[in-house]
């Protein structure tokens, strides 16, 4: 696996030069309307990767998160909710920290941008389609 740390040096990466998946079709939710595109920073003890995230108005979904995770809302907002529902909006500016073991629900009014690092590996399903 390549990494964005195998060569000594600066990476910028460009908005809109690397390709995004459709989370409707990765996680199966119809009407859904989210993008996701994660690259590996590095493999070793320290693993760590990063990403960029998209969502528009329509159907919301639910995901658990099993390390830590941090999110910069770019642009727009995000908006969560807790196990308890318990509503949290996210603008531009904020970030949100997700820790390990929670299960958020990205709620479908959601209209923003953001990118994120986890510190796990490059989990293939958010890998940029080739």
């Amino acid at each position: 696996m390549t990494t964005l740390t195998d060569k000594p040096g600066i990476s910028i990466i460009k908005p809109g030069s690397v390709k995004m998946n459709d989370l409707s079709q990765t996680l199966n939710v119809s009407g859904l309307i989210s993008h996701i595109s994660e690259q590996a920073v590095t493999n070793n003890k320290n693993v760590l990767s990063l990403g960029h995230f998209t969502m528009r108005p329509g159907e919301g979904f639910e995901y658990t998160y099993n390390t830590v995770e941090c999110k910069v809302v770019t642009k727009g907002k995000i908006v969560i909710r807790d196990k308890e529902g318990n509503k949290h909006t996210a603008e531009a500016g904020d970030v949100i920290v997700f820790s390990p073991d929670v299960t958020v629900y990205f709620d479908g009014e959601s209209d923003g941008e953001a990118v994120y690092t986890g510190h796990r590996e490059l989990d293939q399903d958010f890998a940029p389609p080739k």
